[in-house]
């Protein structure tokens, strides 16, 4: 397929094209902890349960994460990625659709993850295996055995944002920083934290929960675009998204690129990194 597609696509899309396209099944479980990272299980039994015809089944920590990393979800390097989507059978020209049967969020760090290693054609699935098997579309049990391929990433640095962009950011008044996490956990009040409660010092709040409709599927384009008009995200303004782990924050990044907004970035290491330095201040209305 040499078509851009659609960054969201539907399932009759996606039954459309399934010959054409290669398919992801990114999930995996997080559960939230009352202090710092999420614990993490692996999808791969969901996947083994049933699973889109042709799809691969990816973990977003194990496939997409740095195991070498200071922190848990951090960005893989170039070479991990060409490692992974040649044994997947993935080429540079492959059109990549991503679906999840657990939270959104975890199909949306893959794409990020792909978007900021250079990859363009990435999509995910409207509604995740759950709206598939609604459409009336088959699941199946069995698994793909993919011809491996040559893989070359070409790393976008516009795509990521570090500690010392966020510091930059957060006093410049030109590029907006937007916190992904629940109002609560924005203003300091409640919810998990990541070492210290509260928010980057001038970030904005859109939580994912604004622009989701439920665990797997987005409001509509003018919906998430309203929302972020309201938060003070004009057209054209630079954005850094961050949130806990660099996890929730892809949605927000992912939100903004379905309404056209193409000058996004994400804090990789987003809280986790920011609240374990006492050097970095930290704003709370507790």
């Amino acid at each position: 397929m040499t078509d851009q597609p659609p960054a969201l696509v539907t399932a009759s899309w996606l039954n459309e094209h399934l010959d054409d396209v290669k398919v992801l099944d990114c999930t995996t479980h997080m559960t939230p902890q009352p202090v710092g990272p999420s614990k993490i299980t692996s999808g791969r039994p969901d996947f083994e349960r049933g699973h889109i015809p042709g799809a691969q089944h990816v973990d977003m920590v194990e496939d997409f994460s740095d195991p070498d990393g200071e922190y848990p979800y951090t960005l893989p390097g170039a070479e991990q990625i060409e490692a992974l989507l040649s044994r997947l059978g993935i080429t540079n020209d492959d059109t990549v659709v991503l679906y999840t049967q657990s939270h959104l969020m975890v199909a949306t760090r893959v794409w990020y993850v792909l978007r900021a290693l250079g990859h363009k054609k990435v999509a995910i699935l409207d509604g995740g295996l759950q709206g598939w098997g609604d459409a009336g579309y088959p699941v199946t049990t069995e698994l793909a055995l993919p011809e491996p391929s040559t893989y070359t990433a070409h790393p976008d640095a516009a795509r990521y944002a570090s500690k010392s962009d966020v510091a930059a950011a957060s006093g410049s008044g030109s590029t907006l920083v937007v916190n992904a996490l629940s109002a609560e956990q924005h203003a300091g009040t409640g919810g998990a934290h990541y070492g210290r409660p509260g928010r980057i010092p001038g970030s904005i709040s859109v939580p994912t929960a604004d622009i989701l409709r439920d665990a797997s599927s987005f409001v509509d384009a003018d919906q998430i675009r309203q929302r972020f008009l309201d938060a003070g995200v004009r057209e054209g303004t630079p954005v850094i998204t961050y949130c806990g782990g660099g996890i929730a924050a892809t949605v927000d990044a992912f939100a903004l690129e379905l309404t056209g907004h193409d000058r996004w970035a994400v804090y990789d290491n987003s809280l986790l990194e920011w609240s374990s330095d006492p050097a970095n201040p930290m704003d709370s209305d507790a």
